[in-house]
């Protein structure tokens, strides 16, 4: 079984869908944690709604990655948690090797636009300003790159004439919500390798 250690930095919407889709019997995984870089970021309440462990912890020094005594620290609450796969769920720190190599193929992220179009910060806003007339959202495995990893599932929305980013964003976060539990079902269903960047499917 999948058992998820969900990483967030802000609200949590995605790691509520995966919590919803697992009580709705539609996603066969266990959520054993909830991590977060901010310590009064709401996905750490939504965890703690659903009794489900709920854990802050601290980057310093680093402001932008998770590295050095921060990360040996998180990959000892994932083993005492007994977590066998990451999903990050709007997760804003750059994730380094130590961790990168014990949950290799085993870690993935959302992103706000179709992959490999508009990687990094803010893919949502490089689309609409771009001013594209299809975007979406992408579930991909993590690797050593800025959203590179080889993709599992995308959907797709239209960028209506008179949509602004605010309306865009809200019919693509409704995407993110479909997109990430299904990818983790698949997971879970052994449709897609772990191993690495290929991705097979029976």
């Amino acid at each position: 079984m999948l058992k998820l250690a969900i990483f967030g930095s802000g609200s949590g919407t995605n790691c509520q869908a995966i919590i919803d889709a697992i009580e709705a019997g539609t996603l066969h995984a266990q959520i054993t944690c909830v991590l977060s870089d901010v310590e009064d970021a709401y996905i750490l309440e939504r965890a703690r709604k659903h009794n489900i462990p709920a854990i802050h912890f601290d980057c310093a020094p680093f402001k932008t990655k998770l590295d050095g005594e921060a990360e040996q620290n998180v990959l000892q609450i994932l083993a005492e948690h007994d977590a066998n796969f990451i999903a990050l769920a709007g997760f804003m720190r750059i994730v380094k090797d130590g961790l990168l190599n014990a949950f290799a193929g085993r870690m993935i992220n959302i992103h706000p636009s179709l992959l490999p179009s508009f990687p990094g910060l803010d893919g949502g806003k490089k689309a609409f300003d771009y001013g594209v007339k299809f975007t979406g959202c992408t579930v991909h495995f993590v690797d050593a790159g800025v959203d590179t990893g080889a993709v599992i599932n995308q959907k797709i929305i239209a960028v209506e004439d008179g949509d602004s980013f605010e309306s865009m964003m809200e019919k693509l976060h409704a995407q993110e919500h479909i997109a990430y539990p299904e990818a983790l079902q698949w997971i879970a269903e052994s449709r897609i390798n772990f191993a690495g960047r290929r991705i097979t499917l029976k």
